[in-house]
Order: structure tokens, then C-alpha cells, then sequence
């Protein structure tokens, strides 16, 4: 049966990539016997892919009968290392690729493999000479290369090292010398490397014990050494399979040690076989690829504590790191995670770890004394979490200025427009941010946010407006009850802000602005208010001080600045009806170091807690 290799290409190599060219070629020589490998590139200029010529050579035992018959049908395969359809790969990138193979020392066979290749080929007799192949391919069919590196020396050599050293060290074990030349001229530049297996490290061997029992003899080959220099550093971590190496990242780019070259290549007959008919990926289930990485980063972890203390001691730094920042996570964090895997993913696994620990807990019908500590354990982490949140709030305050406009504090304390209710509490939790001014405050009834006075007596009084006030506080709290309920009493709370860097006359108008409010919402509340709070938020001088001092305002304790007055606000000129007014003006850092202050306590109490049961 005939195979259409236009559609096979399609199929089975839609995803290649340019390097693929080299693996296929250094295999099948390596299958050949060949003990040298020559890659020989040749480009005038990167904006003229079309001139770009690849001359693969080895001196393997040549394309003989057999051979041939073999490369001429796809899929013709006799062990289970091989997949029979790696040579279509050359097609992917050029149209033309001329072969001409010296076989049996005495015969030369010269075909063109393309898409209408049809096994037609000249086999001539010549003079006695050394077998070996040479595969010279011409007429670059695409636009582009994906990235340049791939034709560059250092490139090719370090990408032929991660996918082939098990092969090159088996036979460096075998005392067989393989050589690979690499050269290239770009641009009448000429540059090459060399592989040289005679000058491969020697690997030390360790067995991995699989406590799950998923897979036969593992082992773990390995060789660490200290380079001076950093274009030396390297890491290859792989999987052995069929003689060719699969790069498996389990150590994340963001924790490379630097002056170490590492390999580790884990060893399996578990993972024979294991790759798709391209070679392209490991054919391993998602499950089973997650515990070979599990396995694998367990078995480099414990080889780089024993032989590099330093290393670990970087790593215990990164895990103090990660339990001081995430201290609800602290004792879910994987140890042999750290320092490997990336952040995101220890997170990511740690958090994950919570969430488990949190459904079981909740899903259980009635808690042993085990499972009740742990859930008194979880609350605790939970609550971690919030006050880890109100800290990184904090931290955006901190870093408004004068050049911030007044919406961007109010976007801070809470969305500008927006409303919150109790009845909305887990849900608005992490957008209201109205503790910032008092604790207390979270346990609001409703908050309204840059609503209009009119709008606050609307809610107030069910739709029934009485007078048409334009005022409007920055932020309203009904703080503690319903104030559509006429049986109940509530307190109120208001809040005006002030853009940072104004002066004192612009900053007098907010003790005229609360007075305002404070007659306004009395005389619509009537008897039900039992305390109103009101807090303005400026920027002091000295003047506004004095002003302050002087109507009777006294300075409080805080990191910042703040100034209290308790008084009578007349709701009449006759001074027949009043409401007690508690003000308190105060300054941005006033707010935003106190709640720091109050934030960093909470968190530093769990913290505490965390750490002393992970002592336990």
C-alpha cells in the first residue's frame, strides 16, 4: 500500500520544529553504526532563507539493500524504538533533499527523497572506499526558521546533548568514540563545535525507589560539577526513552543555579516505547507524567542536599521566604518543591493542598477532636489569607502621593458608585476596604460610595424624598442595623476625602461639609440615630492645626495625625433638637499606618501560631 506523504506530513509532523532535522539524521546514523556525525550549514543572509543549504554526513555502513528498502517504506519498523517516519520530517522544511550513500565499501546509491519520491535511485560499482552517507538539502520551503538559534553552532550542540545523551553516554560506557562536528557559515561568518563522547563526565548512579510501585527499576543518572563561567551554567533534565533523551522541565528557569553544570536523565524500561509516531512528544499520560515528575524532582532534591550544602541553604531561605509571605500556607508547602518547581507552581500546589484539607472539613458531617482542631486550624489560615489581602491594600496606599487625583484614594476605601450590604459581606470582602478607617466598621449594614445626598435619603426614607439636597459625602456607612427599619436605631458613619497637597482653606470646608451632614441625616433619622461618626481626610499645615485647635478639636494617638471633637450639632436655630457629632479629622498616613499597624498585629499573632504547631 502506497503512502501519501503530503498528507503524512500533515499528519504526524504539523507540529515540528527545525531542530527535528538533526535528531532524525543523528539517530539513523547512530543506527548505522556511525561513530562521526557531520553537520555542515551554509546562508548568505537570514532575509534569504530560500539559499539555505543543511549537509548532514556520517560514516555509518550506508544505505544497502536492506536499508534502502526500509527508508523507502514508512512505517517499516522492527523494535520498538523505532517509528519508521522521522525521514518525512526533512520534507516539512526543504523541497529537495539529494542523498548520496556509499555502501559495502564498493557501492555508491544516489536517489532524491522529496513528496514524489518513488524509491527510484542509481546504484553504480566504484573503487574501494569508506561507507557513510551524505544528505545535502536545498530549497528552504518556508518564510522563516521559528528562531534563528537553530542554525547557530552552540544552539545545535547543546539541543543534540539534551536529547541524546543517553545514547552518547551508553556508548562512551561501551568505549565507543562518537564524534559530532559542527560548523557553520552565515554570512561568510564561520563558527563550529564539537561533541566528543570520550569527553562526556562521568555519571553517578542512584536507584529510586517507587513507594507507589507504578514503574520497574528506576534510576537516576547524574553529574554536578562547579564552571567558572556563566555561559558554562547549564541544566539538562530528562527522560530516557528508546536511547534518545526528553527534556522534562522540573527545575523552573527562575531557579537555574548559576556556575553549576547539572545533567540528570532518569532511566526506566517502564519508559520504552513511550513517544508518538513523530518522536515529537512522550506519549505518557498527564497522571503518570505528574508522578514521574514527582519521582524525579524527589531524586535531584535529595542528591543536591547531600552534595551542595549551599544550594539547600539558598533553598531554605527561598521556604522562610514563602512561609513569611504566605503564612497561611505554611505546612503546605512542598519541600522538595522548593527552589525546583516555579513559585506559581508551589503556590499553586500548596493552595490546592488547602483547599482539600478546607472540602473535607466541610463536607463532614460531624468533626472528630482531630478533625475539629483542624478545622479551628483552617478558620485560622482563612482569616491569614483576608489579612493578607488587607495588607497588599495597604501597600497601594502607601504608595499614593500628591500627583494621585481624590479618586484614587476613593477607589482604595471602596469602588467609587458602588454599593455594599451585609447581606453581600463574603462577597464584597475583597472590595470594600472601609476597615482601613476602623474594624469596627466591617460589620456595616450598607455602604454607599460617592452617593448623593439625595440618593442616601431615597434609600433612607424608601423612595420618599424630601428636599432636594445635591451634597455628597465620598462614602456613607449605615454601620450597625437597617435604616429602613423605623423600630431600630442605627449609628451612622461619614466620610469626606481630600486629594492629597491641598492647603488649609480648601481643607477648612470639611468640618463645614460633616456639620452639614450631620443636621441633614438627624433631622431625617429623627430619634433613631444613636451616634454618628464622621472622619475628613486631609493634608495638614501648620495653620489648619491652629484652625483645628482653636474650634475645639484635640489631637489623638497614631502614627500620623488625628484630631477628635465630641459635640452638640443644633438641628434648629432655636436649639430645640440636637445630635452628638463625633469628628475625627485626620491625615492620609494617619489612616494608612494605623491599619498597618493594627494589620501587621493580626498577622503577626497567626504567624505565630502557624509556625509553633509546624515545631510540633
Amino acid at each position: 500500500m502506497e503512502v501519501n506523504i503530503k498528507q503524512a506530513l500533515k499528519i504526524f509532523f504539523s507540529k515540528s520544529s527545525f531542530e527535528m532535522i538533526y535528531f532524525e539524521a543523528l539517530a539513523n546514523a547512530l543506527d548505522a553504526d556511525a561513530t562521526e556525525f557531520n553537520i555542515d550549514i551554509s546562508l548568505g543572509d537570514y532575509k534569504q532563507l530560500s539559499n539555505l543549504v543543511v549537509t548532514l554526513s556520517d560514516n555509518g555502513v550506508g544505505f544497502d539493500d536492506v536499508r534502502f528498502r526500509k527508508f523507502s517504506k514508512l512505517l517499516d519498523v522492527e523494535e520498538q524504538s523505532h517509528k519508521g517516519l522521522g525521514r518525512l520530517v526533512y520534507l516539512c522544511y526543504f523541497d529537495k533533499v539529494y542523498v548520496q550513500s556509499v555502501f559495502t565499501h564498493s557501492k555508491q546509491r544516489i536517489f532524491e527523497f522529496n513528496e514524489t519520491f518513488n524509491k527510484e535511485c542509481e546504484v553504480k560499482n566504484i573503487q574501494k572506499s569508506a561507507n557513510g552517507t551524505i544528505f545535502k538539502m536545498t530549497a528552504f520551503t518556508g518564510s522563516k526558521l521559528g528562531k534563528n538559534d537553530y542554525i547557530k553552532p552552540s544552539y545545535i550542540k547543546k539541543t543534540l546533548l539534551e536529547n541524546f545523551y543517553a545514547k552518547f553516554y551508553k556508548a562512551k560506557l561501551n568505549r565507543k568514540r562518537i564524534v559530532v562536528n559542527i560548523k557553520t557559515t552565515i554570512g561568510g561568518v564561520a563558527s563550529e563545535e564539537i561533541i566528543n563522547t570520550d569527553e562526556l563526565p562521568n555519571f553517578e548512579v542512584k536507584t529510586i525507589e517507587d513507594q507507589m510501585n507504578l514503574f520497574d527499576k528506576i534510576e537516576l543518572y547524574y553529574n554536578i560539577k562547579e564552571v567558572t563561567k556563566k555561559e558554562e551554567s547549564n541544566v539538562i533534565t530528562a527522560l530516557a526513552v528508546d536511547d534518545r533523551s526528553y527534556k522534562i522541565d522540573i527545575i523552573a528557569e527562575e531557579n537555574l543555579p548559576f556556575n553549576y553544570e547539572m545533567i540528570f536523565l532518569l532511566m526506566s524500561e517502564s519508559f520504552q516505547g513511550k513517544v508518538d509516531e513523530a518522536r515529537l512528544n512522550l506519549s505518557i499520560s498527564d497522571q503518570e507524567l505528574t508522578t514521574i515528575k514527582m519521582i524525579f524532582r524527589n531524586a535531584i532534591a535529595e542528591v543536591i542536599k547531600k552534595q551542595f550544602p549551599q544550594i539547600e541553604k539558598s533553598n531554605q531561605k527561598k521556604e522562610q521566604y514563602l512561609n513569611d509571605t504566605y503564612p497561611h500556607l505554611a505546612g503546605y508547602f512542598e519541600k522538595n518543591d522548593i527552589g525546583y518547581a516555579s513559585q506559581s507552581d508551589v503556590l499553586k500546589r500548596a493552595q490546592d493542598k488547602f483547599f482539600r484539607d478546607q472540602k473535607e472539613i466541610l463536607s463532614a458531617k460531624e468533626l472528630d477532636g482531630e478533625q475539629f482542631e483542624k478545622s479551628i486550624d483552617l478558620s485560622a489560615r482563612a482569616l491569614a489569607e483576608y489579612i493578607l489581602f488587607r495588607q497588599n491594600v495597604i501597600k497601594k496606599m502607601k504608595m499614593l502621593n500628591s500627583e494621585n487625583k481624590e479618586a484614587d484614594i476613593h477607589n482604595l476605601i471602596a469602588q467609587k458608585s458602588s454599593e455594599f450590604e451585609q447581606s453581600n459581606f463574603i462577597t464584597d470582602l475583597f472590595k470594600n476596604n472601609v476597615w482601613v478607617l476602623d474594624d469596627k466598621f466591617m460589620s456595616y449594614y450598607k455602604v454607599l460610595s460617592e452617593a448623593k445626598m439625595s440618593k442616601v435619603i431615597e434609600e433612607i426614607t424608601q423612595g420618599e424624598v424630601k428636599n432636594n439636597d445635591d451634597g455628597r459625602p465620598d462614602i456613607t456607612l449605615f454601620f450597625s442595623d437597617d435604616p429602613e427599619d423605623e423600630k431600630r436605631k442605627i449609628d451612622v458613619v461619614v466620610v469626606e476625602l481630600k486629594r492629597l497637597g491641598i492647603g488649609a482653606e480648601q481643607n477648612s470646608i470639611v468640618q463645614y461639609q460633616l456639620d452639614t451632614r450631620t443636621r441633614r441625616l438627624a433631622k431625617y433619622f429623627q430619634n433613631r440615630i444613636q451616634r454618628m461618626w464622621f472622619y475628613g481626610i486631609v493634608d495638614f499645615d501648620d495653620e489648619y492645626r491652629t484652625h483645628l485647635i482653636n474650634s475645639g478639636f484635640s489631637p489623638l494617638f497614631s502614627k500620623g495625625e488625628i484630631y477628635f471633637c465630641s459635640k452638640l450639632i443644633y438641628l434648629d436655630p432655636n436649639r430645640e433638637q440636637s445630635v452628638i457629632q463625633n469628628a475625627y479629622i485626620l491625615d492620609f498616613k494617619a489612616m494608612v499606618e494605623d491599619a498597618d499597624s493594627r494589620n501587621l498585629t493580626f498577622l503577626k499573632i497567626l504567624r505565630e501560631r502557624f509556625e509553633a504547631k509546624q515545631i510540633k
